[in-house]
């Protein structure tokens, strides 16, 4: 059955038809076992898989399910903690030009050296499909700090009228114990970012122009977003970690600010508020959806198919790693309505949430022996 939502900004709880909605029964089926702290997929043409792996790692997976060697051509990537090689998408245009974009963290050098930061970077897979070519860096959050938490880094490509407008957003996270800078406008941290594919700022960011703000910064006060995808009409939606509670869903608009640590329905870890305790503040935008305690959300994809039936078609499902499991989120207007809880008995940490081709959706289990597991409903 589903559950109870809390909700927009007095968290009240709505069904919002769920009942009317029957689920289907899920059921999962193993793509691919023996990925090691898999981060993030991308799907080919061909039917393969492309998987990041958090310790610096980039393959192909084969449609039988078969491990290919890992690609070369990767940058040197700062993996300790949660950071490593993360998110990985392809160009709308990839079956022409074989062009993807992946995130990592990135280690320092010079006068950074032993710090990192998240950084966005450009590729072409080779035709043969077992290196990157032409790599290059877009990005580098500035100022790097040492630190092995809170990298955020999930990348959408931008839509306007359904084709690219030639833009990315790259989610950042604050670094933990920086909460502090995702209120600084002269700093990446706890920021989405907006860059064009060559690495340039577009003229109609929303701080272009000021000298007390980075230019490539769309929205801020994000904590740690893991999950960013396209709405069907276009628009970017994001979660973020909250604390010990305060998961939060937003749709970020650019200029605005999100609040983190100035308000927030979580609190310290181990009790505690965060700054004032408080929830609501003028100029701070409140969360679409929130969740208390929190479900560690990680990975998030719209379901534009029907494969799950026509009541499913644009809902949200966000994966979870504390609760191992997913969640369907309904929508409507631009606004959460309900909840329900999927596969409660997966028991395993969910990193990705992919739509696939086929309209199935795929899930990366994060373990030292993680799996792609696509899950399927009974007709």
């Amino acid at each position: 059955m589903p559950r109870l939502s809390q909700l927009l900004p007095c968290g009240l709880a709505l069904l919002a038809g769920l009942a009317a909605a029957q689920a289907p029964a899920l059921s999962t089926s193993t793509v691919a076992s023996g990925l090691e702290h898999p981060w993030a997929l991308a799907f080919l043409s061909d039917g393969r898989y492309l998987v990041t792996e958090r310790p610096g790692r980039m393959r192909i997976v084969e449609r039988d399910g078969r491990l290919g060697a890992p690609l070369q051509g990767l940058p040197a990537v700062a993996a300790a903690g949660q950071g490593g090689l993360l998110d990985v998408v392809l160009d709308s245009d990839f079956a022409r030009n074989r062009t993807l974009y992946f995130c990592f963290a990135e280690p320092g050098e010079g006068a950074d050296r032993g710090k990192n930061g998240t950084a966005l970077a450009r590729a072409r897979l080779s035709d043969d499909a077992t290196r990157l070519e032409q790599l290059r860096v877009l990005f580098s959050q500035r100022p790097k700090y040492a630190s092995s938490l809170h990298f955020g880094c999930r990348i959408a490509e931008r839509m306007v009228d359904g084709r690219s407008d030639g833009t990315l957003f790259l989610t950042l996270g604050e670094r933990f114990q920086y909460k502090e800078e995702a209120q600084n406008l002269q700093s990446h941290l706890g920021k989405i970012v907006r860059v064009g594919k060559d690495g340039s700022v577009p003229a109609d960011n929303p701080f272009v122009g000021r000298s007390d703000a980075r230019p490539e910064i769309w929205s801020y006060g994000h904590r740690n977003a893991q999950g960013a995808a396209l709405a069907p009409d276009g628009s970017l939606w994001m979660h973020e970690h909250g604390p010990q509670g305060g998961d939060e869903v937003n749709r970020p608009e650019p200029g605005r600010n999100y609040g983190w640590p100035v308000i927030t329905y979580g609190e310290n870890y181990g009790g505690g508020k965060i700054g004032e305790g408080i929830t609501h503040k003028d100029g701070m935008e409140q969360p679409l959806h929130y969740w208390v305690p929190s479900i560690a959300p990680s990975g998030m994809a719209f379901i534009t198919s029907e494969r799950y039936g026509a009541a499913w078609k644009g809902s949200l499902v966000v994966g979870t790693l504390k609760a191992q499991r997913l969640e369907r989120l309904t929508v409507q207007g631009g606004r959460i309505t309900g909840t329900e809880v999927l596969l409660p008995r997966l028991g395993q940490r969910v990193r990705d949430v992919r739509q696939g081709p086929d309209g199935w959706l795929y899930l990366l289990t994060d373990a030292a022996q993680g799996q792609l597991l696509r899950v399927e409903a009974a007709r």
